[in-house]
């Protein structure tokens, strides 16, 4: 069976003389069992027209940013939470720099903003438009950010002349589409991950928290769906929207936190620690508002069940990874929590730092297990989650 069967495929085309080979690559996506929707810009309609991708899609084609068929007219938020995969085919050197540059002026580049789907791109351009300096450093730009890139090929181009820029065989782009999906590197597994932070409470109006957004968890739990495994991701109060195809169960404290771990951890192969769970509570929260009087107010904390460690003491406990958010020693840290908490892997990741870790797009981790260990480079939390969860296959399938 493809990698790609069942697969969400938004299809992006833009304009230029490559978008007639976009309709053979439809249709090679559809061959492989993916369904498609079709993203078109304006510069594209002027080369291949809608009414082609639409009868080879069987679906209607995108062109509008505020799109009038789409509740609330925000179809480029639906379609970017609909899509597995983004692909780009061809994509334009100003597309490029357009989406190195984090413009949204359209519907494509604003999809591309708002999804959390891997985006790959095919570029096709004259040979010295691909070989100039400013589409160089896009494209070295666009790959640290996690974006793959497949082709261009070199060959005789529509200017005449000969040399890169030709975009990739139909194939060639659904073979790359499929490697981003390993083959169901976690089918017939149940994953539970944590993620957020919890609230301890002072008062009925007041908590002690932490800078947690939620959005590695949530990332992981995205990633491990895309690898095939059922997802139960338990999280503490986010912004974040619940991502496709998992099961959330949303939770305040740590003690809420544990009781709905503990309730269904027997049954899951893979538990990820990644919640920013309170270490203390308030051992008495009152029942009113506190009022504030100008005096000291001390409070008397206790600290929380531990819920990794209640997980690893289980008779039969599932293959368990702990996060270590540490301002320092980070390694160190994390070797001694790898072994005092009995832990079958462990992500270290430095906090305090701008830009990482809390409340940020990006994270930098290293993963370490017995007898091994992987540095993570910084990237996107979407790119490190779908890392990560190639590592924790490598090391389940090992142990068993």
């Amino acid at each position: 069976m493809s990698r790609l069967n069942k697969k969400r495929v938004v299809l992006i085309v833009t304009g230029g003389i490559a978008a007639y080979k976009a309709l053979e690559l439809v249709r090679c996506l559809r061959d492989d069992g993916a369904a498609v929707n079709v993203v078109m810009t304006a510069a594209a309609e002027h080369f291949v027209g809608r009414l082609s991708f639409q009868a080879l899609s069987s679906e209607p084609v995108h062109t509008d940013l505020l799109d009038a068929r789409a509740e609330g007219a925000m179809g480029h938020i639906e379609l970017a939470r609909w899509a597995d995969i983004v692909i780009v085919a061809p994509a334009t050197a100003d597309f490029m720099a357009r989406l190195r540059h984090g413009l949204a002026d359209d519907l494509a580049t604003t999809l591309c903003l708002a999804t959390v789907a891997p985006i790959l791109v095919a570029p096709a351009m004259n040979r010295q438009m691909w070989l100039n300096a400013a589409t160089v450093d896009n494209t070295a730009v666009l790959k640290i950010r996690g974006i793959v890139f497949v082709g261009p090929d070199a060959g005789a181009q529509a200017c005449g002349e000969t040399g890169p820029g030709r975009m990739a065989l139909p194939a060639d782009i659904v073979a790359a589409a499929g490697a981003l999906f390993p083959a169901g590197m976690l089918a017939g597994r149940r994953l539970m991950v944590t993620a957020g932070p919890t609230r301890e409470a002072i008062d009925p109006v007041r908590y002690i928290s932490n800078k947690s957004s939620g959005k590695m968890g949530y990332a992981i739990a995205q990633a491990a769906a895309e690898a095939g495994a059922e997802v139960i991701l338990v999280s503490g109060p986010t912004r974040l929207s619940s991502p496709v195809r998992v099961h959330r169960t949303a939770v305040i404290s740590a003690d809420e936190m544990y009781d709905a771990v503990m309730a269904v951890v027997d049954d899951v192969d893979i538990f990820v620690a990644c919640a920013a769970v309170a270490d203390y509570r308030v051992e008495a929260p009152a029942q009113q508002k506190r009022k504030k009087d100008n005096h000291s107010l001390n409070l008397t904390l206790t600290p929380t069940r531990d819920i990794l460690q209640s997980v690893t003491a289980r008779p039969t406990p599932p293959f368990a990874v702990g996060f270590a958010a540490e301002t320092e020693d980070l390694l160190q840290n994390a070797r001694s929590k790898l072994e005092r908490k009995s832990l079958d892997m462990i992500a270290a990741n430095q906090v305090g730092i701008e830009g990482l870790g809390f409340d940020s797009n990006d994270n930098e981790l290293y993963v370490l297990w017995k007898g091994g260990e992987q540095h993570l480079a910084k990237a996107s939390k979407d790119v490190i989650a779908r890392q990560l969860i190639g590592l924790v296959a490598d090391r389940c399938h090992s142990r068993a």
